[in-house]
C-alpha cells in the first residue's frame, strides 16, 4: 500500500505526515525553510519514527511475557505499520493504528494508538494517546524521534549550535554498549550548567540518555536566530542522538528505553515499562516550537 502523506498548516508553519507509520515528513516555517531532516537513505532514512511498543533493543530480539517469549525489533512495530486516518482538519490530522492479527502475534495485547498533530501558529503539538482495549494490564513503552535540522536553515554555522535547558542538568547520562543495551554505569553529563554543546564526538558512542533530568523543555538552535523549542512535559528521559557529521540532531522524548545489559526478566518488571489498565489510556505529549 502507497503512503499517503497528509499536510496540515497554519499561518506560520507547514508540516506533512505520513500514514507509514505516522511520521513527520517535513516541518517548514513561513518561508519555505525546512526545519526536519530529509530521510537521505545514504546516511540515516528516518525522519521522526514513532517508537512503540518498545523502545530500542531487547536481549535475543525477544521479550518474556507471562512466561511465553515473543519477538519484537528494535523500536517496536509502529513505525513500520500503516495507520488510518481517523480524523483531518486543514490545521490537524489524527492517525490511528488498531491491534490486528499481526500485532497480536508479536503483542498479545487489543490496544489502538492514535498520533494527533496539530498547528497553532509557530507550535506543532504531537500527543499519542494508547488504549488497553483488553481485559487484563499492558505494558508498554513509547517514545517521539523527531529529528531536526543540524544546523537550522537560519545562516548559523554547524558548531554553534546547541541545546539549552530550562534548568542545569548536573546529573550523570547514560549510554548504551556496542551492541545496543543499556550500560549500568551512568557516565558524567556533558552539559555545562544548562547548555549542551553541540560536538560530533559526543556521538560516538550512540546516544546521550538523560534520565535523571529537572528540565522537561529545551531550546535548540544558535546562540543567534530562530530557535526551536522542544517541550516534553509527559515524558521521564530525553534522549540526543545523531550520526557523526550527519545534519540532524534527534531530540527524542522517552517513556522507557533498551533493554539493560544482560535484562531477563518479564516485560513488566522491565525499567521504563508502564502498564496501562484495562480500558484505560496514556496521553503523552510532544511540543515543538520555532521562536525567535
Amino acid at each position: 500500500m502507497t503512503a499517503y502523506v497528509a499536510t496540515i498548516a497554519s499561518d506560520r508553519l507547514t508540516a506533512g505526515i505520513s500514514t507509514l507509520g505516522a511520521e513527520l515528513q517535513h516541518l517548514t516555517d513561513r518561508d519555505g525553510r525546512e526545519l526536519q531532516w530529509d530521510g537521505d537513505p545514504a546516511v540515516w532514512h528516518g525522519r521522526a519514527p514513532i517508537l512503540f511498543p518498545v523502545i530500542g533493543l531487547l536481549e535475543g530480539g525477544h521479550y518474556r511475557l507471562d512466561g511465553t517469549s515473543y519477538p519484537m525489533p528494535k523500536h517496536g512495530f509502529a513505525r513500520h505499520a500503516t495507520f488510518d486516518i481517523a480524523a483531518q482538519t486543514a490545521d490537524a490530522v489524527t492517525l490511528r493504528l488498531t491491534a490486528s492479527d499481526e500485532t497480536r502475534a508479536i503483542y498479545p495485547f487489543d490496544f489502538q494508538l492514535d498520533i494527533a498533530f496539530s498547528l497553532a501558529g509557530a507550535t506543532l503539538e504531537v500527543v499519542a494517546t494508547i488504549t488497553n482495549d483488553g481485559d487484563r494490564a499492558m505494558p508498554a513503552s513509547f517514545g517521539f524521534h523527531p529529528a531536526l535540522r543540524w544546523p537550522l536553515p537560519f545562516g548559523q554555522p554547524r558548531d554553534a549550535h546547541g541545546i539549552r535547558f530550562d534548568h542545569d542538568e548536573p546529573a550523570p547520562v547514560r549510554r548504551i554498549d556496542a551492541n545496543g543495551f543499556l550500560l549500568p554505569e551512568p557516565q558524567p553529563s556533558p552539559v555545562v550548567g544548562d547548555l549542551l554543546t553541540l560536538r560530533d564526538d559526543l556521538f560516538f558512542d550512540d546516544a546521550l540518555i538523560f534520565d535523571a533530568l529537572a528540565s522537561r523543555r529545551v531550546s535548540y538552535g544558535a546562540a543567534t536566530g530562530p530557535k526551536l523549542t522542544v517541550d516534553f512535559a509527559d515524558f521521564p528521559t530525553l534522549g540526543v542522538w545523531t550520526k557523526p557529521g550527519a545534519g540532524f540532531i534527534c531530540i527524542e522524548p522517552w517513556q522507557g528505553f533498551s533493554d539493560p545489559v544482560g535484562f531477563s526478566g518479564d516485560i513488566r518488571d522491565k525499567p521504563g515499562i508502564i502498564e496501562i489498565a484495562p480500558g484505560a489510556s496514556k496521553r503523552l505529549a510532544m511540543h515543538i516550537a520555532l521562536t525567535a
